[in-house]
């Protein structure tokens, strides 16, 4: 009997049964639980057992945290009850069961950018590297940068481009491939696709402006426009959904002997054909709308007031998974005004975040056991990923939660008001300052010091003052 196996028969009790497990998988510290009758689970029950560092439930998904050590845990789960090993898109596919129509368009949209993020959070470490040495001028008396003064550096700053623009400007690629493995459609399609989108025979989305004429495919009876749509968003989603559709229905009524070479053909062209005519317009009209209602927001008079709603607020879009759909208008922004403004207010909440684990380690120093949860979410939140800070101990206690978002609305409200710019997103956290423009990077860091003291302060006033356990279990459902 190993050192697992009075636990997984504990959490297997407390989760209704075997019977009550419609799926079960682990990730790199947490056992994913798709629960017939989620009710069945004694919450309380399952984070007292002694391996258990909490709970929470997300995407409907019930997830117990469990640690590094979660790989042998699952092992010994499963084996004890009578369940099969689940990969986690059965796991993803079996929670939408427990989602209205909201949570799966969100759980979607999720499930594209999802993919990208090592591509986005390179593309700006490269960005933000590029910012300090082509930018900054910190030599010969602050007159110069790197770049000015040193052929290497030069040298090195062109060389990065290569990859950020590959991962920026040619997004698109990404997306389609994104969509269409979502989709369950032909993904070397859906890359060639992408391709199509920003070909450079095409003319760059970034010089349409500036061009008087632009060049056009002429078909005799109609002209189309050869426009790229580098660093778009909708575009490309638009066109890798209609893609996916008509590959899937193409397959259903094509038969098996001909549709290797019938299907991508007549799901391809119509599909580039409507991207360049319907959909990219359509798409990039929606995302310059979009783009222009939110820099407009936090660039009027009334600016801060957006950024206090925004950085109070963004902490609970993470719990229900909206926060994905920022990922899209931080990109659309970038891709309009060369930089966006909303990025920033997403580092500073996962400072905050953090700040509040810092305190909570702190007040609870003699606790090793919390320890163990703590210490590694802090420094998570403070690299930019905060669900295990939020999910581990700030929603467990409430009143850490409560103090972050404070302290994210501060912070957020100095931003704005000091029309602070990212040039990229993807590096949160208190590397965050990497991708912030170089005029602003002192504002910002004012702003940091707010995102850190404020929640430190008022967790351990809000601890002092009894507040004990605000309930927002709730809000997690």
């Amino acid at each position: 009997m190993s050192k697992y196996t009075e636990p997984a028969k504990q959490l297997l009790e407390h989760v209704g049964g075997s019977d009550n497990i419609s799926v079960v998988t682990h990730c790199a510290t947490r056992m994913r639980f798709v629960l017939k009758e989620p009710s069945k689970a004694d919450i309380k029950k399952v984070e007292e057992i002694g391996l258990v560092k909490g709970t929470f439930t997300q995407a409907g998904q019930f997830q117990v945290i469990i640690g590094n050590e979660v790989s042998s845990f699952y092992n010994d789960f499963i084996s004890i009850a009578g369940v099969n090993d689940t990969s986690k898109d059965d796991a993803k596919q079996a929670a939408k069961q427990n989602m209205n129509f909201l949570q799966r368009m969100i759980a979607h949209l999720a499930d594209i950018f999802t993919p990208l993020i090592p591509a986005i959070v390179v593309g700006g470490l490269i960005l933000g590297f590029r910012n300090i040495i082509g930018e900054i001028k910190m030599v010969e008396d602050g007159t110069k940068t790197l770049v000015e003064v040193s052929q290497f550096w030069a040298g090195t700053n062109d060389f990065l481009w290569l990859i950020g623009e590959a991962i920026f400007h040619f997004l698109p690629v990404g997306i389609t491939w994104a969509v269409t493995r979502k989709m369950g459609a032909t993904q070397i399609l859906g890359i060639v696709l992408g391709i199509t989108l920003v070909s450079p025979q095409l003319l760059n989305a970034y010089a349409v402006a500036s061009t008087q004429e632009i060049p056009f495919w002429d078909f005799g009876f109609a002209h189309v426009d050869k426009i790229g749509y580098q660093a778009q968003v909708l575009p490309a989603i638009f066109a890798g959904l209609l893609f996916s559709f008509l590959e899937l229905r193409l397959r259903k009524i094509i038969p098996n002997a001909i549709s290797m070479i019938v299907v991508p053909f007549l799901a391809l062209v119509p599909t580039v054909l409507i991207a360049h005519t319907v959909l990219g317009p359509i798409g990039w009209q929606i995302g310059s709308f979009i783009s222009d209602v939110v820099y407009s927001g936090l660039t009027s008079s009334l600016g801060w007031l957006f950024a206090a709603v925004f950085g109070f607020a963004y902490a609970p879009l993470v719990i229900t998974g909206l926060h994905h759909m920022t990922n899209a208008i931080d990109l659309q922004l970038m891709s309009e005004f060369n930089g966006t403004n909303l990025w920033p207010m997403i580092a500073l909440s996962n400072i905050a975040q953090g700040s509040a684990v810092l305190a909570m380690i702190y007040i609870n120093r003699k606790d090793e056991r919390e320890k163990q949860v703590s210490i590694p979410a802090t420094i998570s939140c403070y690299l930019g990923v905060t669900e295990p800070a939020m999910f581990g101990i700030n929603l467990k206690y409430g009143y850490p939660f409560l103090a972050a978002m404070i302290g994210s609305m501060v912070a957020g409200v100095i931003s704005v008001g000091s029309h602070v710019m990212a040039n990229s997103i993807g590096v949160g956290g208190l590397p965050g300052i990497l991708s912030i423009q170089p005029q602003h990077m002192v504002t910002f860091a004012i702003a940091m010091v707010v995102a850190i003291v404020i929640p430190f302060v008022l967790t351990i006033i809000f601890a002092k003052a009894n507040m004990g356990k605000i309930s927002l279990k709730k809000s997690r459902a």
